[in-house]
């Protein structure tokens, strides 16, 4: 699927490209490269983005499978429309914004996922299990944390669940930048990306 603000085949659209609201996370280009790549997408898989915030995710992954499907998940009104007019900018009709809180909300979400993204809410936990529970068997499951206690509760939610192919993995992204008359490399705010399987029925 071609777009007009992003004409080319591979991931890593720049954040400046996406409107953004303030105080709304913004999951960086580095870091939703490994996201991506941790959801090992297929042709036509449909994705659950639970979570789902500016939209970064939703519209990159809506650009890399365009007979794919997925269904962007946020609890908040105001934000549930930056998803939509970030997808329309990018020309993207693949995706449906879905105005819920989880995990109250996912029994009404549509088909059963082949990959799923956690990106936030809150008990993290639950929502690991209940998506876990709606997951395809051979389905993917990839869940962000920036803080340690959050690393701890999906490390130990994905052992519960018995997960296989369980990976870990801490970014650490530094960006050259400009200030006064200097050029210094910023620290990016690191992120646990974690992922896993679900092999059995």
């Amino acid at each position: 699927m071609s777009s007009p603000l992003w004409n080319y085949t591979t991931p890593g659209i720049p954040d400046d490209l996406f409107e953004r609201l303030p105080g709304i996370p913004l999951t960086k280009r580095e870091a939703r490269l490994l996201i991506i790549s941790a959801l090992r997408l297929e042709s036509h898989s449909l994705l659950w983005d639970i979570g789902a915030g500016t939209g970064t995710i939703a519209v990159e992954t809506g650009l890399l499978s365009p007979h794919g499907k997925i269904v962007a998940v946020e609890r908040d009104e105001d934000v549930a429309n930056l998803i939509r007019r970030n997808c329309s900018r990018f020309g993207i009709e693949n995706v449906d914004v879905i105005e819920g809180s989880a995990p109250e909300c996912l029994p009404n979400l549509p088909g059963k996922p082949h990959r799923a993204c956690i990106e936030g809410g809150r008990p993290i936990k639950e929502i690991l299990k209940e998506v876990w529970h709606y997951l395809e068997p051979q389905g993917r499951i990839v869940a962000t944390a920036s803080n340690l206690e959050s690393l701890y509760t999906l490390s130990e939610g994905l052992a519960e669940l018995q997960a296989r192919n369980i990976e870990v993995v801490q970014s650490s992204i530094n960006r050259l930048e400009t200030r006064g008359t200097h050029q210094i490399f910023a620290a990016v705010n690191p992120m646990f990306i974690l992922s896993g399987e679900k092999l059995d029925s």
